[in-house]
């Protein structure tokens, strides 16, 4: 007789599954408890895995320009990047006394390999490419890229990209103002490259190219500090509809990189990013529109 047996296979099946839930069910659940005390303990205030215990090493390029840092001197806590340094560190339970500033050039910033920092701040916009050697934080400041010109010249009289294609134009190495000329303006004439921007502020006051790109805050300190006989001919629509913004970098796959991220979206959240632009940046308003 079959019947009675397939019900006791049946009884019996039941009950093992019956045991299986009630195991699965009462068992530990980690996962999202476990990772998120981790996450508290691994954004602990002041006690960051840092490269120096008890220390925030934060790199910046030397020269260290205006409007982003003041008298050349990161650790005074003056200039837009000096002023968000010091607010990123205070809300990851750093203070002043704790922060070390070290030199940085502009390019290694971000270039593959590890790092000697736990963040720099130094203009660098976040980029796909970029990303694929190191971690940014979110975004601290939108941007956008100008064009400056000597005054009474052919390049201070463009009012679009396409009157910008016969120029000879200049940026620093690396930048997203060297990508606008290649990817946006397309020149006939090949960009002149430099180190540093001091030296394209020498070849523009020189003549050796006839107009020169930066973010927009920088172009209006180069006009009106550096380079009185120079003007912003106008900036650049972002991109692709999504604003170019800032971010602080990190050593790829860096520990620290949700922790500062947390720190970044705070400073937003709570209008300290927007008090501080409006602080040292405040000259930085309109300009023409390159179409």
């Amino acid at each position: 007789m079959h019947p009675a047996p397939r019900a006791l296979r049946r009884a019996v099946a039941a009950a093992t599954i019956a045991l299986l839930a009630t195991a699965v069910g009462c068992a530990p659940q980690p996962e999202d408890k476990a990772s998120s005390g981790s996450a508290e303990k691994s954004c602990a205030k002041g006690k960051l895995a840092t490269k120096t215990s008890g220390k925030l090493t934060i790199a910046t390029d030397e020269p260290a320009y205006e409007p982003w840092f003041k008298d050349d001197k990161p650790a005074n806590g003056k200039g837009f990047e000096s002023a968000v340094a010091y607010a990123v560190a205070q809300q990851l339970g750093y203070d002043k006394s704790a922060v070390v500033w070290q030199s940085v050039p502009f390019n290694k910033a971000f270039a593959p390999g590890v790092k000697t920092f736990d963040f720099d701040i130094n203009q660098v916009s976040i980029s796909t490419e970029r990303k694929k050697a190191v971690d940014f934080s979110s975004g601290y400041y939108d941007v956008r890229q100008a064009v400056i010109a000597l005054k009474g010249s052919k390049a201070a009289e463009a009012t679009s990209v396409a009157d910008l294609k016969n120029l000879k134009l200049g940026a620093q190495v690396g930048t997203t103002s060297l990508d606008y000329i290649t990817d946006v303006v397309k020149p006939k004439q090949q960009a002149a490259v430099y180190a540093k921007n001091d030296q394209a502020k020498s070849a523009l006051k020189n003549g050796q190219v006839d107009a020169v790109v930066t973010d927009l805050p920088t172009a209006f300190y180069i006009t009106a500090a550096e380079v009185p006989n120079a003007k912003i001919v106008g900036q650049f629509e972002n991109q692709g509809g999504t604003p170019e913004q800032f971010g602080l970098v990190l050593d790829k796959g860096s520990a620290l990189t949700s922790c500062v991220t947390g720190a970044v979206d705070a400073l937003r959240k709570d209008g300290t990013l927007a008090r501080v632009e409006k602080q040292w940046l405040s000259d930085a308003v309109d300009a023409p529109v390159l179409k």
